[in-house]
């Protein structure tokens, strides 16, 4: 039997690669330009009579702004890979792309208004642009759009997949929701953020950033027509990359160099300056001295923007190694859910693909 070679795989460039046809699909559901016929396809016939600019000026123009900064669409390249490695052919189920990505877009959206935030990917945040009206129920749409493939795709796959897929949608959105409660609730101050546990900040990882890879992992499977097992597996697995990839962001945060890792003066540090209670803060938290500890929470408290209180809170945080424990953390916790991956799949490029791309999404220094 002749051994088969498999050749490193470029998931930057298969990134890249994948973007411009994600945006295609997008744009089929959410055009850059509402007509009658496409706002029909969308909302159905009207009673009376749509006026056409208000929905291109408040949802189409904006939605369609922000995604085309870019972003590294990695969530419909992750429901791609799932779907592949389960044995099923990714062009039948491309619509589906749509909803992890359009959702994801929406959730930034969000954050951006309820961080006051300034920037996103180098341009001023949607609401500084169109205002905190519009930005919101945008975003909103942002969650609601990605149902139109289940809609316009229903006659091509039976009952029980599709009620499936819309529990899987509903529950993923209540997560959603509740991670992104937590995470606030705590940097606002307004929950006892200074003795969060590893666990219950994992937990709402789990919910913010895993959320919507667990959503992409289990509907593919769901499609690919994998058993209960296998799609509860694979969400554990996305979701793991989605808490890892939300770790590796926060390092960045305090690591990169301007410039270099695609990131301005402003955001670097900026976690800090949000109050973030991140991995990092924790560890860090558990581990100072007394003086140490009261100085870090007195600066997160602060949520400044001066870079001398960053630097010096990015140097406690350094101090007792918990950059380094962060890293550590999220490798280990990809390599021990691929081990449960491992087993479930056939061997072959699919599959090895599904690795390359976790192992990617932890390593990244952008």
């Amino acid at each position: 039997m002749t051994e088969v070679i498999l050749l490193p795989i470029d998931i930057e460039k298969f990134l890249k690669e994948q973007g411009g046809m994600i945006d295609k699909v997008i744009e089929k559901y959410i055009p850059r330009k509402f007509t009658k016929e496409n706002i029909e396809f969308v909302c159905g016939k009207p009673r009376y009579e749509y006026n056409i600019e208000a929905p291109n000026r408040a949802v189409a123009e904006p939605i369609w702004e922000f995604l085309d900064r870019g972003g590294k669409r990695w969530r419909p390249v992750l429901f791609l890979l799932v779907a592949e490695a389960l044995g099923g052919d990714p062009k039948k189920f491309l619509d589906f792309v749509v909803i992890p990505e359009v959702i994801h877009n929406g959730t930034l959206m969000h954050d951006d208004i309820e961080d006051s935030s300034e920037e996103r990917r180098g341009k001023p945040c949607t609401y500084r642009i169109f205002g905190v009206d519009v930005a919101i129920n945008a975003g909103h749409e942002m969650y609601y759009l990605p149902l139109l493939p289940l809609f316009k795709n229903r006659g091509k796959f039976d009952a029980d997949t599709l009620v499936s897929i819309y529990e899987i949608y509903a529950q993923e959105l209540l997560n959603l929701g509740m991670g992104q409660a937590m995470d606030i609730a705590w940097h606002k101050g307004i929950a006892n953020a200074d003795n969060i546990s590893e666990k219950q900040y994992l937990q709402m990882c789990a919910y913010k950033t895993g959320t919507l890879a667990r959503m992409s992992a289990k509907i593919a499977a769901v499609l690919a027509g994998a058993d209960r097992n296998t799609i509860e597996t694979l969400g554990k697995f996305a979701e793991s990359i989605g808490v890892a990839f939300q770790i590796q962001d926060d390092v960045l945060n305090l690591t990169a160099t301007s410039g270099k890792n695609n990131f301005t003066d402003e955001q670097i540090g900026s976690d800090i300056s949000e109050g973030k209670r991140t991995l990092m803060v924790i560890h860090t938290l558990q581990k100072a001295d007394a003086k140490d500890r009261k100085r870090l929470v007195e600066i997160l408290n602060m949520h400044t923007k001066e870079r001398a209180l960053k630097t010096e809170a990015i140097g406690i945080i350094r101090k007792y190694g918990s950059v380094k424990y962060a890293i550590d953390f999220e490798r280990k916790m990809i390599r021990d859910v691929w081990q449960e991956v491992d087993k479930l799949l056939k061997p072959g490029e699919a599959k090895e693909k599904l690795r390359a791309f976790a192992d990617f999404l932890v390593e990244r220094d952008f």
